[in-house]
């Protein structure tokens, strides 16, 4: 039988990068304060950094910086 390494370490990445990004948002939405929304834009950058090296969707990128966007300013507006 022949396995195609490829494929494995491909279904791999896909698996890390989604676990990575539904992470990534749970800790976006869950901050309440200036500080940890601070924590979790460093997340995020790690998160560019991390898989820009392998490929990602930009759509990603948005989406997590969009959802930041907003998380901060239902912060603030709470404050």
């Amino acid at each position: 039988m022949l396995v195609n390494h490829n494929k494995v370490v491909m279904l791999q990445t896909t698996q890390s990068l989604e676990n990575s990004y539904n992470k990534t948002i749970l800790v976006i939405k869950s901050c309440k304060t200036k500080s940890q929304l601070e924590g979790a834009s460093k997340m995020v950058e790690n998160f560019k950094n991390l898989y820009r090296k392998v490929g990602y969707p930009k759509i990603l990128s948005y989406n997590l910086d969009e959802t930041l966007k907003q998380q901060y300013i239902l912060t603030i507006c709470q404050l």
